[in-house]
């Protein structure tokens, strides 16, 4: 197996240290660099190829969430802070683990495990979009075209994406994240952590639901509603 490419990303060096140790401990992990300056590792990752970061999110000058938000392609991001706090915010960035300080070795290799396996997924792809109007997912043995704007929503299940059409619906193996760059505005609205939906298909709100016009109720993220009122033009 090709090993995984990691930078670490801690201003403190205890931290750091610790995080670089059990890097290398794990096998399939290759450690290709270590930062305590958020700027220099935004630097490094404009020119190198990496595939996990283990960040902090709490440092001078950028902290790690607000890194995370300038990349425009980012790899797969573990953050590990000593503030629980952060849990949310740090999901809602994409990242695919939340790590409290002090770590575990145990706690740290599922998040990794965690990763390879999301990193698995990405590369057996199960969405295609083959241009800016349509998919093809592979569900039940055969690629299906799916047209974006017959989509009313998409869901995280798991390791699996379900998505919705009307009264009909297809599972995939694939990620709630994997459709990030094709399910965008102004047509689409990552409405909390496990859904995207189409804003057209939205028929009202109340309080922090929506209702879809095939009836369906989501919640809706704290920190996400006054985004949406925005991208529904609601002043």
């Amino acid at each position: 197996m090709e090993k995984l490419r990691c930078i670490v990303l801690d201003d403190e060096p205890i931290g750091r240290e610790i995080i670089e140790n059990f890097v290398k401990e794990i096998s399939f992990l290759e450690l290709i660099d270590s930062f305590g300056d958020p700027v220099e590792a935004l630097m490094f990752l404009e020119n190198h190829s990496v595939d996990i970061i283990f960040s902090d999110i709490q440092m001078p000058k950028i902290n790690g969430l607000d890194l995370a938000k300038t990349l425009v392609n980012p790899p797969v991001i573990i953050f590990i802070t000593a503030h629980r706090d952060f849990a949310l915010d740090g999901f809602e960035t994409g990242a695919t683990d939340y790590l409290v300080k002090p770590v575990r070795f145990d706690r740290f290799l599922k998040a990794v495990n965690k990763a390879k396996d999301y990193l698995n997924l990405k590369q057996n792809a199960t969405v295609h979009q083959v241009n800016s109007d349509r998919i093809f997912i592979k569900s039940e043995g055969k690629l299906t075209k799916i047209l974006l704007d017959e989509i009313l929503y998409a869901e995280a299940q798991g390791d699996y994406l379900k998505i919705v059409i009307h009264n009909e619906s297809y599972k995939t193996l694939a990620t709630l994240k994997s459709m990030d760059d094709i399910l965008t505005l102004p047509q689409f609205f990552k409405i909390q952590r496990s859904f995207i939906v189409n804003l057209e298909a939205i028929r009202s709100i109340n309080g922090n639901r929506v209702e879809l016009t095939n009836g369906q109720n989501i919640s809706i993220a704290q920190n996400k509603k006054d985004e949406l009122y925005q991208a529904l033009g609601i002043k």
